[in-house]
């Protein structure tokens, strides 16, 4: 028996308003469900799936409607990609390469 995922309320609510943007912006191109499918490699039912924003979908195939479309999810300066990846290493690499937990002593003479 599989346990069930629980996500958060704003996962659930990033999923759908992602899936809605993808939707409109089908629409907007006058796409049928079946050719954005076909475009994206995917089945018709699995772009319902991300259209209703559903979680169980792979993010790659989500982040492939929307560049088909013409979506910009991380552009919103108008940067390209790259810069804000870069931008990112240069962040981490400030950053300690292993995070390690502090373990503290537990004083449990009573």
């Amino acid at each position: 028996m599989t346990k069930e995922r629980t996500y958060s309320k704003y996962a659930q609510e990033a999923t759908l308003l992602l899936g809605k943007q993808i939707k409109l912006a089908r629409k907007q191109r006058k796409w049928s469900e079946q050719n954005l499918a076909d475009r994206a490699g995917i089945s018709r039912a699995t772009l319902q799936k991300i259209e209703n924003g559903a979680l169980t979908c792979a993010i790659g195939l989500a982040f492939e409607a929307a560049a088909l479309v013409g979506l910009n999810l991380f552009e919103q300066d108008k940067l390209p990609l790259s810069v804000s990846i870069k931008n990112a290493n240069n962040m981490i690499a400030l950053l300690p390469r292993r995070i390690k937990s502090k373990t503290r002593v537990v004083d449990d003479d009573f």
